[in-house]
């Protein structure tokens, strides 16, 4: 069997599925491995590293998308390309089923198997295939890593002779996986941190992280059986905008994380809120490719406010393409290998296995 990868967009997207280390692996199952031209080069990855260990090398990607019996991708490809994707095929990637829908619906007309990664159950036999922590690990602390650079003071505390440089104060919103990693970091930097989620189940992984977690009184817990935030209650919402507005004229950094799969980003930080902060502080938006947490955040651009920078980027690993490449890679081969029918050679779609029945675009 065959599988086959061609280049993402390169404009949006910098991501590979399949690295060097992860072909070996793909071969060992027995699959013969085949990459469109120039597939790493922008990586530092060339082809003869991929011919190398043995990976076929094509310039045509209507071809490889024709013949390969499995397709890795990052997201969705374009109307152009997807339609050479041959018949009974298999594709995997992150689908995105809310905003493709009628895409794949053709799709699946064409008997091709659809498998999106985002919709991975959270369940400890998936971890080591779950892409949505893998890649928010590192977008959390690369959105860290950005707004410090925007903010115009020192992150630690520092006593020198000339005085005292008090330590930034950071607020976190939302304490998923990008959430508690953007409080490691901002921690490891020292940073004092303050944190704020729906899912009182956060509290105690903020406060072992060295976060302190601010809680809206009375409030219950507002999580999903899959682990995800639910949208909050009216009086839920007046009480965390009470707190939020209060605690946000003291604080220098914001991380926003805070996301309901398949829906608009819930709007935490309003207009009134903003125009409280002190002037200098700076506002990362994660959530800014699903409308944003904030009133003012615009995609891929700097937006200041009253003196207040808001931050948000349509695909912030594309800073960090490497590292989310490798770990991407390594998600999708382990879901592939639990795919594969080691005996019979072929993939085997067991609708028992709860992380196909979940994944599969039916």
């Amino acid at each position: 069997m065959r599988i086959g990868s061609i280049l993402e967009n390169q404009s949006s997207e910098k991501r590979v599925a399949v690295t060097p280390e992860i072909v070996k692996k793909y071969i060992s199952l027995g699959f013969e491995v085949c990459l469109s031209e120039n597939y790493g080069l922008h990586l530092g990855i060339n082809d003869d590293q991929y011919i190398q260990i043995g990976a076929k090398i094509s310039k045509d990607e209507a071809e490889i998308l024709n013949s390969s019996d499995v397709i890795i991708q990052l997201g969705m490809l374009s109307d152009k390309k997807v339609i050479n994707i041959g018949e009974h095929k298999t594709l995997i990637g992150v689908l995105d089923p809310y905003n493709n829908k009628e895409k794949l619906e053709n799709l699946a007309k064409k008997k091709i198997n659809l498998f999106s990664l985002e919709l991975l159950p959270r369940i400890t036999r998936a971890q080591s295939m779950d892409i949505l922590s893998s890649q928010a690990n590192l977008a959390g602390y690369k959105a860290v890593i950005e707004s410090f650079a925007n903010f115009e003071k020192a992150i630690p505390m520092m006593m020198t002779a000339a005085g005292t440089v008090p330590a930034a104060k950071v607020l976190i919103v939302g304490a998923g996986v990008a959430g508690l990693q953007a409080i490691a970091t901002a921690k490891r930097m020292g940073a004092i941190v303050f944190a704020t989620d729906v899912r009182m189940a956060s509290k105690e992984q903020v406060e072992s992280l060295g976060g302190k977690f601010l809680t809206v009184e009375g409030s219950e817990n507002l999580e999903t059986e899959g682990g995800y935030a639910k949208e909050t209650s009216e009086d839920f919402k007046i009480k965390q905008e009470e707190l939020l507005s209060e605690t946000l004229k003291k604080i220098d950094i914001v991380i926003c994380t805070a996301l309901i799969p398949g829906k608009k980003a819930p709007l935490i930080i309003k207009e009134n809120m903003i125009n409280g902060m002190q002037a200098g502080s700076v506002i990362y938006d994660l959530a800014a490719i699903q409308g944003g947490n904030t009133a003012f955040t615009e995609l891929d651009k700097v937006v200041e406010r009253n003196g207040v920078k808001i931050m948000g980027e349509s695909n912030i690993l594309n800073k960090l393409p490497v590292s989310a490449s490798n770990l991407y890679a390594k998600n999708v081969f382990n879901f592939v290998d639990n795919l594969f029918d080691k005996e019979s050679k072929k993939i085997n779609i067991n609708l028992e296995d709860e992380i196909i029945e979940k994944t599969l675009i039916k």
